[in-house]
């Protein structure tokens, strides 16, 4: 418990007060303790939300690409069968990760030059 100056009674001995002291800062070491978990939990909290959110926006891009292709390969077998519909889809959908893949791959390297 933190004390105010003006209440410390004038006949203390100085170990009372050095003792009194260590108290008062072992309060106060709790009390920021106490403040930094506080924050923490409140971020964690914030993270947990929009990582919920980012889940969801993920699964619903998904599904919208899935109907896209599904949607392409109805639309393609009318020309060409639903056989060969599903293989042109899925061949072009496999180069374009590719592609995807190799870039992505490249921003991972370190510069040339820079060891």
């Amino acid at each position: 418990m933190l004390t105010r100056p003006d209440l410390v009674p004038q006949d203390e001995g100085v170990s009372t007060l050095v003792h009194r002291a260590v108290e008062d800062a072992r309060e106060l070491a709790r009390a920021e303790i106490a403040l930094v978990k506080a924050k923490a939990g409140e971020r964690a909290t914030a993270y947990k939300n929009a990582a919920i959110f980012f889940g969801a926006a993920a699964t619903l891009a998904l599904s919208a690409v899935t109907a896209l292709l599904v949607g392409l390969i109805l639309t393609i077998a009318t020309l060409v069968g639903p056989g060969w519909a599903t293989a042109i889809v899925v061949i072009a959908t496999l180069v374009i990760a590719g592609i995807l893949a190799v870039v992505g791959k490249g921003k991972l390297a370190p510069p040339q030059g820079v060891k």
